[in-house]
């Protein structure tokens, strides 16, 4: 359930924009981060909010990389799947970062920890191959690399960057 506080703040954003639309992804990601994930509940609040539909925000929602219908873990690994970090061997890259979490290209670990999902170009190309983790970008990546940042996920859970 949407927290009133919550609920009022969108509310007043929203209508102080020029057009309520201009705050669809701000009211999306405020409902992500309230609920873990847009989840039913949370694009009905959506809806109710920006008087907009359902399916209208589903468009959306599905849209961007960075909205999520379904739960994703506590750490988040947008792997890029760009044209240069292609080049750069990314698929061996993603590859040996889901053979190491046991998970395929979109799936979480049993551990609902760590989420591996392809992107769209992460804006590094000069350090290819690259992702990001919570938002924190890291590039240049290697199997060692790799396997140094998901040890270091899984040894301190809440220290690497912004969490939902």
């Amino acid at each position: 359930m949407l927290p009133e506080d919550l609920r009022e703040t969108l509310a007043r954003e929203i209508s102080l924009a020029e057009h309520p639309k201009e705050k669809i992804v701000d009211v999306l990601y405020a409902l992500q981060s309230h609920y873990g994930y847009l989840c039913d509940e949370a694009m009905r609040d959506a809806a109710e909010l920006l008087g907009m539909t359902l399916l209208e925000l589903e468009q959306l929602a599905t849209f961007y990389d960075f909205l999520y219908r379904r739960p994703v873990g506590r750490h988040i690994l947008h792997v890029c799947d760009g044209v240069v970090c292609w080049m750069f061997h990314q698929y061996s890259i993603l590859d040996h970062m889901c053979r190491k979490l046991g998970v395929e290209p979109g799936q979480t670990t049993a551990d609902g920890l760590i989420t591996v999902l392809p992107s769209g170009c992460v804006g590094n190309c000069h350090q290819a191959p690259a992702m990001l983790v919570n938002g924190r970008f890291y590039g240049g990546l290697t199997p060692e690399k790799i396997e140094a940042i998901i040890d270091e996920l899984r040894a301190s859970p809440d220290d690497m960057g912004p969490c939902r």
